[in-house]
């Protein structure tokens, strides 16, 4: 059937809009600003208040760029829900993830998910298990500082304050993820090298009140106790009050990492002798930087374990 001239116009007029509309779209979608998901730990601790601030402060300041949407969990170990906001972030249409994975093994599957989709995954914080990674076939850049070379920094500075077979005790973080359990062992190289008597090593889950039950057993049942290892500095924080508890201000020692806020009277008057700075409101733009270079194609330069260092420092009395 041939119409009309008059429906022809049409037809003719029709598909050039239609053209003109999918060329618009494609071009749209070409240009669109990639939105990137930052997914961190516990929004209770301090570290990871000051991490999405620096996030978002770093988006506003190239905000023609990224979109960014970030969230946390509100329980250190609460490795479910953080899976749940990686989930919802996947659904949301994140190009890249940015995450601090709340247990450096349960986390992996849905990280495979993800990356099966498409979306560019930056691991930071607390490194993803590097053979549970292999295992799947997944090649994750971690972008942070050495945590075992921070804490033997802050434990080479306690064990200048102490004397040889001193007792000590650390108080570790969640003890499946790695930056835990790096930091741990940074404190026991300083330890050992320094020949002080290591009396415990028990989880405070990373929480100020996990800290300070952990550090009231180990007072009670170490009497002679010199020193409490903290391997964050809200487990550090909840250290000092049972040694203020204990009526030990002074005798008992106690340091941290991180460099958090709520730590620093506490540096300047002496609860508190040692911490490390990691650079909160830097370590999520770092991974930012890396994720936006790796949707552009480019790769970032990782060293030959696949990971982008960033700093690490010792602080101690202002």
């Amino acid at each position: 059937m041939t119409l009309p001239f008059a429906g022809r116009l049409l037809a003719v007029a029709m598909l050039a809009s239609l053209s003109t509309a999918l060329s618009f779209s494609l071009a749209h979608a070409d240009t669109e600003k990639p939105k990137v998901g930052l997914v961190m730990k516990s929004l209770a601790n301090e570290f990871f208040l000051t991490m999405e601030d620096g996030a978002k402060a770093y988006q506003k300041a190239h905000a023609a760029d990224f979109d960014l949407v970030s969230n946390g969990i509100k329980n250190e170990s609460d490795t479910s829900a953080q899976i749940q906001i990686v989930e919802q972030m996947l659904v949301s249409g994140v190009k890249a993830l940015v995450i601090a994975p709340a247990d450096s093994k349960a986390l992996v599957p849905v990280i495979k998910k993800a990356m099966d989709a498409g979306v560019t995954v930056i691991n930071i914080d607390n490194r993803l298990d590097p053979a549970v990674l292999k295992s799947k076939n997944l090649s994750v850049p971690f972008v942070g500082p050495d945590n075992r070379k921070g804490a033997r920094l802050v434990g080479e500075y306690l064990a200048g304050k102490l004397s040889a077979g001193d007792q000590v005790g650390i108080i570790e973080g969640v003890s499946t993820t790695t930056n835990a359990q790096q930091r741990t062992a940074g404190f026991k190289d300083a330890m050992d090298a320094a020949q002080m008597k290591i009396v415990s090593v028990q989880s405070g889950n990373w929480e100020i009140d996990k800290g300070n039950a952990v550090a009231s057993a180990m007072l009670n049942a170490h009497p002679d106790l010199k020193a409490l290892l903290a391997g964050n500095d809200s487990m550090a924080l909840g250290a000092v009050s049972a040694v203020r508890a204990a009526g030990k201000t002074g005798k008992v020692q106690v340091v941290g990492y991180d460099n958090i806020n709520a730590i620093k009277p506490m540096l300047k008057d002496g609860r508190v002798l040692a911490t490390a700075d990691q650079y909160a409101a830097k370590q999520a733009v770092f991974g930012i930087e890396a994720a936006l270079k790796m949707l552009k194609g480019e790769k970032p330069e990782v060293d030959a374990d696949n990971v982008i260092q960033t700093p690490v420092e010792l602080v101690t009395q202002p």
